[in-house]
């Protein structure tokens, strides 16, 4: 919006107003009037073109942050495993299990029985010490890994890994308790130290590993302040309250052993979690396809791309949408009018659903989709892995799931890059708010100058009306001069 100067319109008013009695014209009004048809056309139209720029920007911003934000709550959907097949346990009491990213889990059938946890050892000083910040003594502490046996509370055998030991300094800044338990955590080596103080103030050091046969390990000090830190073969420093072990179960009465209780490695596409040890229970192994939940998931994207349509119907409509002539957003909307014919599955079986018309979505004359309910049903009946593979996490335009073809769509929409002549541009609906901002702002500079060249037309006009009017002034004052010589000659000859 075009304003004049204040101060340049009061002052000419001032002028006018002094010098009006020369002239008798209301120079003032005229003044007025000639600058406010001078530049009433200008004003206008910059005025147009700023507001058809705003609503543009709002707009886009529009557009983009609603196939944005569906793009991103699919992806998310997805991502979470709501939408996939789900192992079942007969008893979690034993083990749970899920599934792991991109497995497929129909038909899965398997009986286990868990024998043995994996266990980590556990050492702990046999003989408390007045209190954690007692000085122990300098020296260097060597950390060594291998497997060992544990029996009666101590270590009666051990034979050291492949892997180096490990030396921690203990000096004058760290010789308690507490200052060995931070050495040893700081060098994140697999063992984690804890004090542990008792209601009379007395202390203890624990020393805990991870769970598996080959992370049983020894403690040596090379100090008699340190040896009483010792945990080894023989060393009575410290007792042993849980050895070092593999986990043992059987599957499908074959014996295996894993390192820790989250076995990924036992049946393909699911993870295990090991929670009790049951000798003689067998725990069965199925799987359940969340179809209630595919149907609802249909249901809402379906929803939610009408909501994204109703957006861009409105903004781009052909009379009164302010994206009408905008590439990118009409693109958008063509774009997603062929996402039902989109392939989103490869490599599928004969009479799996490979895109969302086959399940029954359908896109209607004015691009919103609908859902024939019964199809779904029957197709979720029927082929239940199917419509699960069009929900897959996946990439690309096509082939890897709804959520990789609409996000896609989205970035191809919103952000794409595209190089030309060797530079590197960006498209999309960053590019259309882009240019609209830029147009925008040469709208404002325009407005600016329009601005000082009504105020300088102003004054301009105003000097020029006040030197006529003097001029007019001065005419009548020499009349009536002559006029009263005139009248005085007439007198004196009567």
């Amino acid at each position: 919006m075009v304003t004049t100067s204040a101060t340049g319109t009061n002052l000419g008013q001032s002028i006018l107003t002094a010098s009006n009695a020369g002239s008798g014209v209301d120079t003032a009004s005229l003044v007025s009037s000639l600058v406010q048809a001078q530049f009433a056309a200008k004003n206008a139209a910059l005025t147009k073109q700023e507001n058809t720029l705003t609503a543009q920007i709002s707009s886009v911003a529009k557009v983009q942050s609603g196939i944005t934000g569906f793009a991103a709550g699919l992806k998310s959907l997805v991502k979470g495993g709501s939408l996939v097949t789900q192992p079942t346990s007969s008893d979690s009491a034993v083990l749970t299990a899920s599934a792991l990213p991109g497995a497929k889990l129909s038909g899965l059938s398997a009986s286990i029985e868990v024998t043995r946890l994996a266990t980590p050892q556990i050492a702990t000083t046999a003989t408390p010490f007045a209190s954690r910040t007692t000085t122990i003594g300098t020296g260097t502490l060597t950390l060594t890994f291998g497997t060992g046996t544990v029996s009666n509370g101590a270590l009666t055998g051990f034979t050291a890994g492949p892997a180096s030991a490990i030396e921690i300094p203990i000096d004058s800044s760290n010789q308690t308790l507490d200052g060995v338990a931070k050495a040893i955590n700081a060098k994140a080596a697999g063992v984690t130290a804890s004090v542990v103080t008792d209601a009379d103030g007395t202390a203890r050091l624990t020393l805990k590993g991870a769970t598996g046969s080959v992370q049983a390990f020894t403690l040596s000090g090379d100090t008699p302040g340190l040896a009483q830190l010792n945990v080894g073969v023989g060393e009575g420093a410290t007792a042993i309250g849980s050895a070092a072990q593999n986990a043992q179960l059987k599957l499908d009465g074959v014996a295996v052993e894993r390192a820790s209780n989250t076995v990924t490695d036992l049946i393909d596409g699911v993870k295990l979690n090991l929670a009790s040890a049951a000798v003689g229970k067998t725990v069965t192994l199925g799987s359940s396809t969340p179809t209630a939940g595919l149907s609802q998931a249909v249901t809402d994207f379906v929803d939610t791309f009408n909501q994204l349509q109703a957006i861009l119907k409105s903004e781009t409509d052909s009379a009164t949408g302010p994206l009408r002539k905008d590439y990118n957003a009409t693109g958008l909307s063509r774009a997603l009018r062929g996402l039902t014919l989109t392939t989103l599955t490869t490599n599928a079986a004969a009479g799996a659903p490979t895109n969302l018309s086959a399940i029954g979505v359908s896109t209607n004359r004015d691009g919103t989709l609908s859902v024939d309910s019964a199809r779904l049903a029957a197709v979720l009946a029927s082929n239940p892995d199917g419509v699960e593979a069009l929900f897959a996490d996946g990439t690309g335009a096509s082939g890897g799931g709804i959520a990789a073809a609409l996000d896609a769509i989205s970035t191809a929409a919103v952000d794409k890059a595209v190089t030309v002549n060797g530079k590197t541009e960006r498209i999309g609906l960053v590019g259309s708010a882009a240019l609209y901002t830029a147009a925008k702002t040469r709208v404002t500079d325009s407005e600016a100058k329009v601005a000082t060249d009504t105020t300088a037309y102003q004054e301009r006009l105003t000097k020029q009306y006040a030197a006529s009017d003097a001029r007019v002034a001065a005419y009548k004052a020499s009349q009536t001069a002559l006029t009263n010589q005139i009248a005085q000659w007439n007198k004196s000859s009567a």
